[in-house]
């Protein structure tokens, strides 16, 4: 039987391996391709937000934040289409060694069918077929010539195969190729454009932070007294909680007659308590936005002040910028353990979800009261908007007893 050259080999596992990189190479593209997407929607939103504002009298503080968040998003958009424009020259690099392989491969294949067409035409002059099977010694022989006849010109037609499809792979290559150097011109002129959008930003960001620096004192105070009046209303939320915990487990101990001073920071759930939190817990990472558009202007966390970097801001949840009359909406199903108005800022409702706690403040309109139960996207309120700044901003925390959870890893793509 007649076999394939060694070099053919090679050259195939060439090919194989050029094809594995490029699969892991192009989910890697739509990986990013799809985040690039998604930062762009973020600076649509935030422009949107801001452009609806803009005839309201925003305060510097405010539009540092705004220019802080965009900066930050057109910061990663612009690294995102590097990233993707760095991996597509690496793309375009396999495509062309896989496209030289291929015309290598090409170029043996038809010297080699050549050669063998030649030689059959040879060989059909010099000697018939039928002559080739009759001086054969014996029958057993004369077989295996024929088999040899017989794959011999089943090989021949299998190479004109080989080259029409190696042809044709060389075509849709070169296509790729093309496509590929477009797509990389694109993003590149695409960066250029958002990298003189980020200097504009930052040079409006310097402007107003002159003007801050002036008058440091007077910011820097104002930032400090929201941060007290936010404290105030955490450690309310705080003893809520604590509350409903201590009588969660009073009415327990009740129930079976037991008389306990030990005070405990863990809720005493009912069966149907346990099924709910263990289904919010089952949701984490998919639980729908308490608003249904909107940006994270602040992350969970401790985190400098964007005025005055010595001032450490401590979120305990995260706060979204909206749009005016933007609904409110329950995050899973549960019941309202209260709400709290206090008496400098705007309503707060606590839902409860077995042990877990959603927390959705500043609200403007209520439309729920303390034990409601409530489903999962059901309207709560409705975002208060500022009206001198046009701003409307909710704070959403989400809580396991006392202690605060990072929505981000329980809100789908926060």
């Amino acid at each position: 039987m007649i076999r394939k050259p060694t070099y053919h080999l090679l050259l195939l596992s060439i090919f194989l391996l050029s094809i594995t990189l490029s699969f892991s190479q192009s989910g890697k593209q739509k990986e990013l391709e799809a985040r690039r997407v998604e930062l762009r929607r973020e600076i649509q939103k935030i422009n949107t937000l801001v452009s609806s504002n803009k005839s309201k009298e925003k305060s510097q503080i405010s539009l540092i934040e705004d220019l802080d968040y965009k900066v930050g998003v057109r910061k990663s958009l612009i690294k995102v289409t590097n990233q993707q424009a760095n991996l597509l020259t690496r793309e375009i690099n396999t495509n062309q060694k896989q496209i030289t392989a291929l015309r290598e491969e090409l170029k043996v294949l038809k010297t080699n069918y050549a050669s063998m067409i030649e030689k059959s035409y040879k060989n059909k002059n010099k000697q018939s077929r039928v002559m080739f099977l009759l001086s054969a010694n014996n029958f057993k022989q004369a077989y295996k010539r024929i088999q040899y006849l017989n794959q011999y010109a089943n090989y021949q037609k299998q190479q004109g195969k080989n080259i029409k499809t190696k042809t044709k792979e060389l075509q849709a290559s070169n296509i790729l190729l093309l496509a590929q150097k477009e797509e990389k011109n694109k993003l590149i002129e695409e960066n250029k454009l958002a990298q003189k959008e980020l200097e504009k930003e930052l040079k409006q960001h310097n402007t107003i932070m002159s003007s801050i620096k002036k008058d440091l004192k007077k910011y820097t105070a104002q930032i400090r007294a929201k941060q007290k009046e936010r404290s105030k209303i955490d450690k309310e939320i705080e003893k809520i909680i604590r509350d409903a915990i201590a009588k969660s487990n009073k009415k327990s101990n009740k129930k079976v007659g037991k008389k306990t001073t030990k005070v405990t920071r863990v809720f005493a759930m009912a069966p149907e308590d346990k099924a709910l939190a263990k289904d919010f817990l089952g949701s984490k990472g998919k639980l729908p936005w308490p608003v249904e558009k909107g940006v994270v202007k602040v992350r969970y966390g401790k985190q400098p002040s964007p005025i005055d970097r010595s001032i450490v801001i401590n979120s305990n949840g995260v706060r979204i910028s909206t749009s005016k009359g933007s609904k409110v909406r329950a995050v899973f199903k549960g019941e309202v353990l209260r709400i709290i108005k206090p008496k400098r800022s705007n309503p707060t409702v606590l839902i409860k979800h077995g042990n877990y706690i959603t927390v959705y403040k500043n609200l403007g309109k209520l439309y729920v009261k303390p034990g409601d139960k409530v489903k999962t996207k059901q309207e709560i309120g409705e975002v208060f908007t500022h009206p001198r700044t046009g701003e409307s901003t909710l704070r959403f925390s989400i809580y396991k007893e006392t202690k605060t959870q990072n929505p981000a890893s329980w809100i789908y793509k926060m």
